[in-house]
């Protein structure tokens, strides 16, 4: 079945979820002989509940999954077992946070107000076309490493900067999740020749821990001379937060106690999880919201009557609070990610065989994908129209969002660092 995977490389996506429609959701994918590159796909919401919840201690990260995955470390996304629970805990305490909502607010209007407004005025005024994709990226990584690092890189203005370890994200990230597409001995020999894709990747890893390294041992610095108020209300970051405040014995030792590695790959993930993904889905939100009027005039008029909006305003920054009555407008989003989550696969492997709920046998350490983006589009899931851009089926009789289950919408779960 190879030869046709690479016939539709181009349409990887697309491909698969037109294998899982004709094949009621679950398809076992054949690899050339003794390549190791057998694997099962499914967008069933039952397999997926078995695999992440149900049977969750059956499924984990094998050793190749980590080696393709290096430059992230020991992180929430390359761990398993108590490694996994230990570092769940710690993203979930940090954001139940009490200063952290307020400070997220205050990061994002911050630069809102003084980055995005700045330079798409600077733009308009000048009549030039922008990439949005470039802008909005420049905004979340701003955002994430000022709220990860207490420190903004200032990549979003008006001359565009070209930062080092900005790109160097983006380096590392883009070929990660194709990699796992690919027979284990194509990316063993790019790494061994160091040549092509992992020969790009080694200098970004360089960059980006040479970057960590220095704001961490800063960190530590500002800590141990109690330059830093912990307790003060008008500072908390996350890197702060996983040095001190998590600690079981607490006190000053704690700023110590946990390693440099162990700090690094935290921060690694939490920078790479608020940054590249928000300005994906961001992206597509804003495409489909453009390539369907009907949508766009829906959100404004929620805006408008639910929110006070001057006539002569220009820019109007709106807070939490104003947000969380726009149930339109959430809609929107959740539609927009259910068609384009911006991770729109995962793989695990499995310790022992079984029999999943679809009725297929998974034999020992067999790789098993679940497609986010092949469930998105599922009749099964969510109907004939599936395919829509439809923000109205997410809204209840009485004006709400409606509950849906997390293993149909895993983006959901992503978000809480769950999976």
């Amino acid at each position: 079945m190879f030869p046709g995977l690479l016939l539709n490389a181009s349409r990887a996506h697309e491909f698969a979820t037109d294998l899982l429609q004709k094949n009621d959701g679950t398809f076992v994918f054949k690899g050339p002989w003794f390549a190791g590159f057998d694997f099962m796909i499914t967008s069933n919401s039952m397999n997926v509940q078995h695999i992440l919840s149900k049977n969750f201690t059956n499924y984990h990260r094998n050793l190749e999954f980590k080696q393709i995955f290096e430059p992230l470390g020991d992180g929430i996304f390359n761990s398993d077992g108590d490694w996994w629970k230990t570092q769940r805990r710690i993203i979930h305490t940090s954001l139940k946070h009490r200063k952290f909502e307020l400070a997220l607010e205050k990061i994002i209007q911050q630069k809102i107000l003084q980055g995005l407004f700045m330079v798409l005025d600077h733009v308009s005024v000048l009549g030039v076309e922008v990439d949005l994709q470039d802008v909005l990226h420049r905004l979340t990584f701003d955002n994430a490493r000022a709220l990860v690092l207490g420190f903004d890189p200032n990549c979003l203005s008006i001359d565009f900067p070209q930062v080092p370890y900005e790109k160097a994200y983006d380096v590392i990230e883009e070929p990660l999740p194709y990699l796992r597409l690919w027979p284990h001995g194509f990316w063993k020999l790019q790494k061994w020749l160091q040549i092509g894709q992992e020969r790009k990747m080694k200098k970004a890893w360089e960059i980006i821990d040479h970057f960590l390294c220095q704001r961490i041992s800063r960190k530590r610095e500002l800590l141990s001379e109690s330059k830093i108020q912990i307790e003060g209300e008008d500072h908390f970051d996350l890197l702060t937060y996983i040095l001190v405040e998590d600690d079981d014995k607490g006190g000053e030792k704690g700023v110590f106690r946990k390693s440099d590695k162990f700090v690094r790959d935290m921060a690694f993930y939490l920078l790479a999880a608020g940054s590249d993904t928000v300005a994906s889905g961001l992206v597509w939100f804003l495409w489909l919201v453009s390539t369907h009027p009907l949508v766009e005039m829906k959100i404004l008029e929620e805006i408008k009557a639910n929110l006070s909006v001057e006539g002569e305003e220009k820019w109007r920054f709106f807070n939490f609070k104003e947000l969380s009555k726009l149930v339109y407008l959430h809609a929107a989003i959740c539609e927009a990610l259910r068609l384009y989550p911006p991770v729109p696969f995962e793989h695990k492997d499995s310790i022992e065989s079984e029999i999943l709920p679809s009725g297929h046998h998974i034999g020992r350490n067999t790789r098993i994908i679940y497609s986010l983006y092949s469930m998105g589009r599922m009749k099964e899931i969510w109907g004939e129209d599936c395919l829509e851009f439809k923000p109205e089926r997410w809204i209840s009789d009485q004006g709400q969002i409606k509950p849906v289950s997390p293993y149909k919408f895993i983006v959901s779960m992503q978000d809480r660092g769950l999976v």
